[in-house]
């Protein structure tokens, strides 16, 4: 793999700053941050006078966590347009979530903001290795979903030729990639394994092809994965974190040269790390939940907003801004499987480490009797396994399951294709117990 290590002298001033220059600006923009949605937020001057707080109260940055969280029910309560804080003519941009799972939560957007969100997406699209005039395959989706346009907006704000190809067409992103030779892509780590896959049915070596980076995110992923696809293709493979309420892809981002966390841009947004079940904040290197305060938006503020992802904050390495530790995992994603937690990047590391099967996998839950049961699907790697090497596969998977995650499941290793494939993020559980 090529060394994709950017320039020093290509870099923001800001990324390399001081910790006290960043500290300096943080509580400055903070200020300013939490007296925005104070007065022009109800929902927020309501939540600050119950909590006995108020945006004056602000003299040093530990004291934000004397103010209320935000989660996503009070996103949902203030549907469509309550939590932004300009007039609706003044938003450029609205995204939502998908409503699947309840009322769509709804962000917006001033031009000002969308020039901060290209600035932090071409940051991150730097840190991964690319340059202007490079080519850019992004595959993830268009639309409503912050993704596949929040990525373009970096892309043109770096000057890359982007391919705004977006994600499904499976076969088709395999032709542009071998026809249009970009050296980047942009994808799900899910979907990046079906993308392999196309390249194996078309009789392609992924190794040959023009790529030199992947930048992965929406949905956690392992280094076991980082590792498996980075041979494949060989390509370097990094790590994009951001979610729609903070502002969506850009968030914070891996560097290249390291691949050793996450570096949180945190000029415009503010990390702590709260400990999930008693909400107080915990030191730096603590494992806990990822809570982020906006610094910089206009149209839609966000002040200490629970992300449920599981994560830790360490000291900055390649940038001078702190990383995060890749997401293990979601507290709200989070199994309890007779009495033991369990993620599923645990059973996909389980995965990777047993000789014979693919990367494709779902967790079915269900509850037969009056314990809950978890059956792994998993699938072959080769369309040619015998019937002693498939018994031999699930022995195996089985025990490394039981010997690192402490549970016995069932494992059904299918036949190559059994599973199904995401053209998005995967999903990954399939809750068959009784509700209620």
């Amino acid at each position: 793999m090529k060394d994709l290590t950017p320039a020093k002298d290509t870099l923001d001033p800001i990324e390399i700053a001081s910790r006290d220059e960043i500290s300096a600006l943080q509580l400055d923009r903070l200020k300013w941050s939490l007296r925005h949605a104070y007065d022009n937020v109800p929902f927020y001057k309501q939540s600050f006078d119950e909590a006995g707080v108020h945006p004056d109260d602000l003299k040093q940055l530990s004291d934000l966590s004397r103010f209320p969280f935000t989660v996503k029910t009070d996103l949902r309560d203030n549907y469509p347009f309550g939590m932004f804080a300009v007039p609706r003519d003044q938003v450029a941009r609205i995204h939502a979530s998908s409503g699947t799972t309840g009322q769509p939560t709804v962000v917006g957007y001033t031009k000002d903001d969308l020039a901060n969100w290209g600035q932090v997406v071409a940051r991150s699209l730097r840190a991964a290795g690319m340059r202007p005039g490079d080519m850019l395959h992004n595959a993830y989706g268009y639309g409503l979903f912050t993704g596949g346009l929040g990525i373009h907006l970096g892309a043109d704000a770096l000057g890359l030729s982007t391919v705004p190809i977006s994600g499904g067409m499976t076969p088709r992103q395999v032709r542009l990639i071998e026809d249009f030779a970009p050296k980047g892509i942009t994808v799900t780590p899910s979907y990046a394994l079906s993308i392999l896959d196309e390249f194996a049915k078309q009789g392609i070596d992924p190794r040959q092809s023009s790529l030199e980076v992947g930048i992965f995110g929406a949905e956690p992923w392992t280094n076991a994965m980082r590792q498996e696809i980075e041979q494949a293709f060989d390509m370097h493979a990094v790590d994009i974190y951001g979610l729609s309420e903070v502002m969506g892809p850009g968030v914070s981002m891996e560097c290249v040269e390291t691949k050793d966390g996450l570096h949180i841009w945190e000029d415009h947004f503010y990390p702590e790390i709260i400990n999930p079940e008693t909400g107080a904040p915990v030191e730096d290197g603590e494992m806990g939940e990822l809570v982020f305060t906006s610094l910089t938006k206009q149209a839609f503020p966000i002040i200490r907003y629970r992300t449920r992802d599981l994560t830790r904050l360490l000291a900055g390495t390649a940038r001078s801004m702190r990383r995060m530790e890749k997401v293990t995992g979601r507290s709200d994603d989070m199994i309890i499987l007779r009495g033991v937690n369990v993620f599923p990047t645990q059973i996909e590391e389980a995965l990777m480490a047993t000789p014979g099967l693919a990367p494709h996998f779902q967790i079915e839950l269900s509850r037969p009797d009056r314990m809950d049961q978890m059956r792994v699907l998993c699938e072959c790697a080769d369309a040619s396994v015998t019937t002693d090497a498939r018994a031999a596969a699930i022995k195996a998977l089985s025990a490394q399951i039981k010997q690192t995650v402490g549970i016995s499941v069932t494992v059904e290793v299918m036949d190559v294709g059994g599973v199904a494939r995401s053209e998005g993020k995967a999903v990954r559980i399939l809750d068959n117990r009784p509700k209620g």
